[in-house]
């Protein structure tokens, strides 16, 4: 490696600036480089540097300089001759070289110096290639994970060492590429940032000249580098019983687990309930830090040995992984059985090795396109499953994705089909002797055959598995999308500059084939506005109406005041369904015409080729959804169990009317899904209300199962581990003067904590207390995340987690559906209490079918889902022995509600009665009270 770069030298630059807009009066106010020779640091520098401007607090709360650190200090006019000649003849790296290389030239410029034109290099797009895996790219993340250490994160001279070294590290990776990647990231590399393309075509070009035979733990398919795959088939050995002695489970725990009653009681009593034919269901509440998977795993092992498997359901993708990677592993350690375990997920979860290999050799992409292929490629050298999720990705828009997902065929005849990873995986699957999936999946997919003859199934979290059900049902019709789709159509085959009919002009029966086909889609166009006009008439039948942020309006009805001349509707919806099919056939026509009878050899016919087989799917996609709709309005009955939400883009327009439909009651399906499996086991943290399951046992539909009820214990004293802090004297949670006292016990009350999760019911007031503490310098320690504006959910778990101290302000899935396993918190604020509300469209129409029902839907079905969801708030904070924490409520209609007995009730310790003054302390002292208690 030392000799590819021997005779190069990188100046590895950062700069700290009073903002991100050069010319809006944005000066440089630090200059940090790190200079490396023979691939070794051997000097740097550091100026600080006065701006002649107010450093901004948001500036000085991230580096650090305030307006004292540099008043002093000599201009930029003074240090611009030194930093020309520090960076003479050198490679010039940064993380982020579009931001810090043309700042400083711009202040060089504005100088009178002229401009550099050194190589640039981007330390950020190499460490996303080099390092594929990783949750964050941020420098601060990347020295974290990568064990580089440098003491002042956010100041320059600090960050250009990190960041040499990261450069260091990026390269030494790159080497250890087989040749084979490396010459494809070289084909690749020229629509890098810059020149950093360079790095990546020297590495490849040096080391081509070496003649590296493959690594063992490769295999070579095409051009492509894979890791080895094991097909092995797995046998068991003997069958094993299961250890009723508890003395002998002492002995198997021993050295491994901490030894607890109450863990064994539960394990006790599902083994008990598995060994009983008769039953089908057992429901447990089970505390946090109970170990209740450990315990479900244990109970069940032993009895796979007879062929049958256990199949876990899970919420999330963390519980889920939690689970495969942490409690079988440790269970399977502990008992010495001789279990397989895989995860079963879509196949859109896995990569299409084909669609990869294509996607190629498809001409020049967008940026994040080629850095993201780069990436699959170094990845393919270290994955040995091909689950994309393995990426870190939080979200999948990128259009590649759209080819390079799995679509669940045999891949028979291809030329990766030996080494296809969704083969592979349902091979493994098909072995295993546990199968873990989540929630959506199992309710979409019970009747799969991977789960085997009468299977034992287990659903973790199962408080959330009927609401999970539920959006697994729910559907739309995008009216204005499939428009879409439409004129894009017309504009390939009619009207683009490189149109079908401009280039086959001279063929005859294409051209009958154009003929016919404009006026039928034309004629689908119609059908589809007499639909949205039929549905924009009803809108003031709506039971509930928002105005959403983007100008969307949002109506809610039932299924009676949508459709109240239903037969009319359907004739225009069979319409519409038999035009949609016309103009879906008569494309592919078109299409299998031109692929059988033209000259599609060139690009650019490939090109749009591809392009109208890609508006073939999304017509295949809209004629499914069309024919489902058509079939739920044609059952009246059934139709009467689902709520309907239009959504108007242009609430003045009734052509930009869609449609979508949810379940309200999925007890019958709920039904269908429990009689595929046997001995199933509902557990969860959170599962009573008022001290009973009625609430469990009904939502989930169980009750003619006369299921186990068991409420486990906690197997450590909460009054060690939990504080429960309720402040009085707080305003109206509606009030301005709320939000206000919520911003001052952010900012002044929190010196001692690190990781601080504040629960909040409504994005809104989320937008609101962001605004107001996001700059204080109070918090300039502390990364603040804000639900709705600082990336998706998974993002903002994924920051929070990786921070040294960071504030999260969460609403909806932040209660329970976001896990923090490695984040530690701290501290827990609560708001208000946290009753669902009422504007979102599914809220409000389960609410209407129940008062339909003549429920009381306040008692019954509002009050516990609230009493569930504190519950998990809670939980968010103490997951096990090992936490500590304060959970602080604001809202003071637990003291002045008759309903705020049932929140206290489900509180494991006495709450503490505190006003602001004594919060401070409370805040502020904890640890230190904590640890005088436990001595």
């Amino acid at each position: 490696m030392e000799n590819i770069f021997a005779k190069d030298t990188f100046a590895v630059v950062d700069l700290e600036t009073t903002g991100t807009q050069r010319e809006n009066d944005n000066h440089i106010i630090q200059f940090g480089c790190a200079i490396i020779k023979n691939m070794k640091i051997v000097k740097t520098y550091s100026f600080m540097i006065n701006p002649h401007r107010d450093i901004p607090q948001s500036v000085q709360n991230l580096t650090r300089i305030s307006n004292e650190d540099v008043k002093g200090e000599q201009d930029f006019d003074y240090y611009a001759p030194k930093i020309i000649s520090i960076l003479k003849d050198t490679i010039f790296v940064a993380h982020n070289v579009n931001f810090d290389l043309p700042f400083l030239n711009y202040e060089l410029m504005q100088h009178g110096y002229e401009a550099l034109t050194n190589k640039a290099i981007d330390t950020v797009e190499l460490a996303k290639i080099a390092f594929p895996t990783l949750p964050s790219y941020k420098l601060s993340d990347l020295t974290d994970r990568l064990d580089i250490r440098h003491l002042n994160p956010h100041k320059a001279d600090s960050d250009a060492y990190g960041t040499a070294v990261l450069l260091l590290d990026i390269i030494k990776s790159l080497t250890s590429l087989p040749q084979a990647t490396l010459n494809t990231l070289s084909s690749l590399s020229h629509g890098l940032v810059r020149d950093t393309s360079w790095i990546i075509n020297k590495i490849a070009d040096s080391l081509r000249q070496t003649k590296r035979p493959l690594g063992k733990e490769y295999m070579q398919v095409r051009n492509i580098i894979l890791q080895k795959q094991n097909h092995a088939l797995t046998s068991h050995g003997q069958a094993y019983k299961f250890p009723k002695d508890d003395n002998v489970k002492k002995k198997l725990f021993k050295n491994h687990l901490h030894y607890r009653q109450a863990q064994v009681d539960l394990i006790d009593h599902i083994h008990q309930f598995l060994n009983q034919p008769n039953e089908k269901a057992m429901i447990v509440e089970a505390p946090n830090g109970t170990g209740k998977t450990f315990s479900y795993l244990f109970s069940y092992a032993y009895q796979l040995y007879s062929g049958r498997k256990l199949v876990i359901a899970a919420p999330t993708k963390v519980l889920q992984d939690q689970i495969l990677k942490q409690e079988i592993p440790q269970m399977l350690k502990i008992t010495n059985l001789d279990l397989t375990a895989e995860v079963v997920k879509s196949s859109s979860h896995y990569l299409d090795l084909d669609g990869f290999v294509q996607s190629l050799f498809q001409g020049t992409p967008n940026k994040p396109t080629l850095v993201l292929q780069m990436q699959i490629l170094v990845w393919l050298t270290k994955t040995k499953t091909g689950d994309l999720d393995e990426l870190e990705l939080t979200n999948y828009k990128e259009p590649l994705f759209a080819q390079i997902q799995h679509p669940g065929d045999a891949r028979v005849g291809s030329r990766f089909a030996e080494v296809d990873f969704w083969n592979l995986a349902r091979q493994k699957q098909e072995q295993a002797d546990i199968l873990v999936t989540n929630h959506s999946y199992l309710a979409n997919h019970y009747m799969d055959t991977i789960w085997g003859q009468n299977p034992y199934l287990v659903i973790d979290e199962a408080h959330r598995f009927t609401d999970n059900v539920i959006l697994s049902r729910n559907d739309a019709m995008r009216f204005e999308s499939l428009w879409g789709v439409l004129s894009h159509l017309r504009n390939l085959l009619y009207f683009g500059d490189d149109c079908i009919k401009n280039q086959y002009g001279d063929d005859v029966q294409l051209n009958f084939l154009l003929k016919n086909l404009d006026p039928e889609i034309l004629e689908l166009i119609q059908a589809i506005n007499e639909l949205q006009k039929s549905l924009y008439k009803h809108k003031d039948m709506a039971i509930n109406k928002s105005l959403l942020a983007n100008g969307t309006l949002q109506l809610s009805f039932e299924a009676s005041k949508l459709f109240p001349y239903r037969e009319q509707f359907l004739q225009k919806l069979e319409k519409f369904c038999k035009k949609l099919e016309k103009v879906r056939q008569d494309t592919n026509q078109v299409l299998f015409h031109l692929y059988h009878e033209q000259d599609t050899s060139s690009a650019g016919n490939d090109a749009i080729l591809g392009d109208i087989t890609d508006q073939i799917d999304k017509l295949d996609y809209y004629t499914e959804k069309s024919y489902q709709l058509s079939d739920l309005v044609s059952d009246p009955l059934n139709m009467d169990q689902e709520g309907f939400v239009l959504m108007i883009t242009n609430p003045e327009d009734p052509l930009s009317t869609n449609l979508e439909w949810m379940m309200l009651d999925v007890s019958q399906e709920l039904k269908q899904i429990y009689s595929r499996f046997n001995h199933i086991l509902f557990v969860s943290a959170t599962f009573t209300s008022d001290d009973n399951f009625e609430f469990a046992t009904k939502q989930l539909a169980i009750n003619d199962l006369s299921p186990v009820l068991y409420v486990g214990k906690s197997t450590f004293d909460f009054n060690k581990h939990l504080e429960v802090l309720a402040v009085t004297g707080m305003p109206d949670p509606a009030s301005e003067e709320f939000d206000e006292k919520v911003e001052q016990i952010l900012t002044n009350d929190l010196t001692t904590k690190n990781h601080v999760l504040v629960l909040m019911t409504n994005l809104d007031r989320i937008r609101d207390v962001y605004v107001r503490i996001v700059n204080k310098p109070e918090l300039k320690d502390f990364e603040i995340l804000a639900q709705g504006l600082s990336g998706s959910n998974n993002r903002i778990a994924k920051r929070f987690g990786i921070a040294k101290r960071a504030i999260i302000l969460g609403a909806d899935s932040f209660w329970e559906g976001i896990d923090f396993h490695e984040s530690g918190v701290d501290t827990v604020i609560v708001t208000k209490l946290p009753f669902e509300s009422p504007s979102q469209p599914e809220v409000k129409l389960r609410q209407k079918h129940l008062m339909n029902l003549g429920v009381n839907v306040f008692k019954t079905d509002t009050l516990p889902r609230a009493i569930i969801r504190f519950k998990q708030g809670m939980g968010r904070l103490i997951r096990g022995e090992k936490d500590h924490g304060q959970f602080v409520i604001l809202d003071s209609r637990l003291w002045t509600k008759d309903y705020g007995q049932g929140f206290l009730n489900a509180l494991p310790v006495k709450p503490e009665k505190v006003n602001l003054k004594e919060l401070h302390k409370k805040l502020e002292n904890y640890d230190q009270r904590r640890h005088k208690t436990n001595r």
